[in-house]
């Protein structure tokens, strides 16, 4: 991961917040985002968010409809399927790399790890990747 990625995070709360992250790996309670309208920095909270997603551009496209579907070949991590706590859903493959022995302890937060990082499966959606957080998340499914 590089320095100053676009990010979009989504709070809980609904409140969205475009700007730029250095390094962030998941681990630490809080995440510093750079504003991208006034530079101004923001210590976030992770308990505060839904998630953090590095875009490819801030406005995106509301017409696009992201692909949910695993295409032949695309295996590049644990296929996973995320429902958050406010409906949205995800699919898409683990960055971490999980022994299928370590599955099911992974599926469950021990609070170590405030999150996870997922590579979206559509390639074209405006997402490259999402820091989702555990305390936001409804259901977490591996997939065959």
């Amino acid at each position: 991961m590089s320095d100053n990625e676009k990010v979009v995070a989504r709070f809980n709360d609904k409140r969205l917040l475009k700007g730029y992250v250095g390094k962030f790996t998941g681990d630490s309670a809080t995440v510093i985002i750079k504003e991208a309208d006034t530079g101004r920095e923001h210590v976030v909270p992770i308990e505060d968010l839904k998630a953090i997603f590095y875009v490819k551009t801030f406005d995106g496209s509301k017409e696009y409809k992201e692909k949910k579907v695993y295409g032949p070949g695309k295996k590049p991590g644990r296929k996973v399927f995320v429902k958050f706590l406010d409906g949205e859903k995800l699919v898409g493959f683990l960055e971490a790399d999980v022994p299928p022995d370590k599955i099911p302890s992974f599926l469950k937060s021990d609070g170590s790890k405030k999150g996870f990082f997922l590579v979206p499966v559509d390639t074209e959606c405006n997402n490259a990747r999402v820091f989702a957080a555990w305390n936001a998340i409804d259901d977490i499914t591996t997939l065959p």
